[in-house]
């Protein structure tokens, strides 16, 4: 059974004014997501799900089903506020979805095999889907997981602060830690993040999730078990989010589940701000040069 592809693509996309799942980057208006399938179903993906709020399905189906159809199986489900589907019987107010993991929790009635989760808004590069498939294959397990660590160095934004889920390794390369960092940034020759006020130093190599990580469906079960917890404890707070990094860290902590840091040294790029935009055309551009993708994606 071949691993599933399931995309983040709910997101409002405040930063940037727009929606950037859709925006066209390639020189034939390719979206990011279209370079992100492509690198899939090379690698060996049987089938693409998409996250959306339901109001952005036919944008979706206008844009991808033409280029897709006969490549590889889609899905589309759906982000929304409706706690009842978690036997939550009250009604808790928020402007913004409730954040990654709960979107995760979208793909639990049509994902059975082996899956994947990853941003509509990165570009990951060959290499990690490649990497990601045959640990999917291989060697992926109810309580062997995986991230794709990114070098934080080769991750940030000339334009503003990111955030990233910083992580620790230990010798056997798991996963031993997991801190969400919602303010990292570029100052003078040094990679900072800020918390409380303050800034600590990150090395440029130090490993971090960009959202690429690498599950059995039975994570649907606690991811679910953790939400209504989470929903429960910050009902009063709007803009509280439940990440996926989250839940890495309760499974690893509770002797859940390992995770095994499979190791890129791609360089990532994606678009947080709308001055991001050029350079990602930019690198597309020079990927096309070198020989990584066709000028015409689906041709």
């Amino acid at each position: 059974m071949k691993p599933t592809l399931l995309i983040l693509a709910a997101g409002m996309a405040s930063r940037y004014g727009s929606m950037k799942q859709i925006d066209g980057f390639g020189p034939n208006g390719e979206t990011i997501i279209d370079y992100s399938i492509y690198d899939a179903i090379k690698a060996g993906f049987g089938k693409v799900v998409f996250i959306i709020k339901e109001e952005f399905l036919d944008n979706f189906k206008a844009i991808f089903e033409p280029k897709l159809q006969g490549k590889i199986e889609t899905e589309y489900v759906f982000q929304n506020f409706d706690l009842k589907q978690f036997g939550i019987a009250e009604e808790i107010y928020r402007e913004k979805p409730w954040g990654t993991a709960h979107a995760m929790l979208s793909g639990r009635k049509v994902i059975k095999e082996p899956f994947c989760i990853i941003n509509a808004d990165d570009f990951y590069g060959y290499d990690a889907f490649k990497k990601m498939v045959d640990f999917l294959t291989n060697e992926v397990t109810d309580s062997q997981y995986a991230i794709v660590g990114y070098q934080i160095g080769k991750t940030l934004s000339d334009f503003g602060s990111v955030s990233r889920g910083v992580c620790q390794v230990d010798d056997a390369g798991n996963i031993t830690e997991i801190n969400e960092r919602t303010k990292i940034y570029k100052k003078d020759d040094a990679i900072v993040y800020e918390e409380d006020d303050k800034e600590y130093p990150l090395a440029f190599e130090t490993p971090v999730s960009m959202n690429f990580w690498g599950f059995t469906p039975a994570v649907f079960k606690v991811t679910e078990e953790q939400f209504v917890k989470f929903a429960e404890a910050n009902k009063d707070k709007p803009k509280a989010e439940f990440f996926i990094p989250l839940i890495g860290e309760y499974l690893v902590k509770n002797n859940i589940a390992n995770f095994r840091n499979i190791p890129t040294a791609n360089q990532w790029f994606g678009v947080t701000y709308k001055e991001d935009k050029p350079i990602v055309q930019a690198s597309i551009d020079q990927l096309i040069k070198d020989g990584a993708y066709p000028a015409n994606l689906w041709s």
